[in-house]
């Protein structure tokens, strides 16, 4: 399939593009189990290895139809949200201090590196997410 990607037109549902530090720019398959395996690092497919192992940016158009189910923080690097469609509040934690980032299609917000992140969602849409992830952390809602 990647080899197919990469002279061919793909849907944003279908595919997140790595770009991979030193230029080249690498579309992995979204499957089922795409974000598990990164979260986890169980069962790794090719494409979620790469990132994995890896160093650069995860490009990925992301479906915003409910709040997020937990917070995230990425110690290696800043992650740029932008709305292309819809209405988000991005929730930032700063030393327990709870700051929202209201963003509507065409906005985009920057979440600095080290700081923990999770959206509510105002009205459904769809998200462009470019993170810098290596490390990437993951917490429960209550913790």
């Amino acid at each position: 399939m990647l080899a197919r990607m990469m002279d061919q037109p793909f849907a944003v549902g279908d595919a997140h593009v790595f770009l991979e530090d030193g230029g080249a720019a690498l579309p992995v398959a979204v499957t089922p189990t795409f974000w598990r395996e990164l979260i986890t690092g169980e069962n790794r497919s090719h494409g979620v290895r790469q990132i994995a192992e890896s160093t650069g940016w995860l490009v990925c158009a992301l479906p915003k139809k409910e709040d997020d189910r937990g917070w995230e923080m990425h110690p290696a690097g800043d992650e740029i949200l932008y709305m292309m469609s819809g209405a988000v509040d991005v929730v930032l934690e700063y030393d327990n201090v709870k700051r929202l980032i209201p963003l509507h299609e065409g906005t985009a917000c920057v979440v600095p590196r080290g700081t923990w992140h999770r959206t509510i969602t105002r009205a459904p849409g769809d998200m462009l997410a470019i993170t810098y992830g290596k490390g990437t952390q993951h917490r429960p809602l209550g913790g």
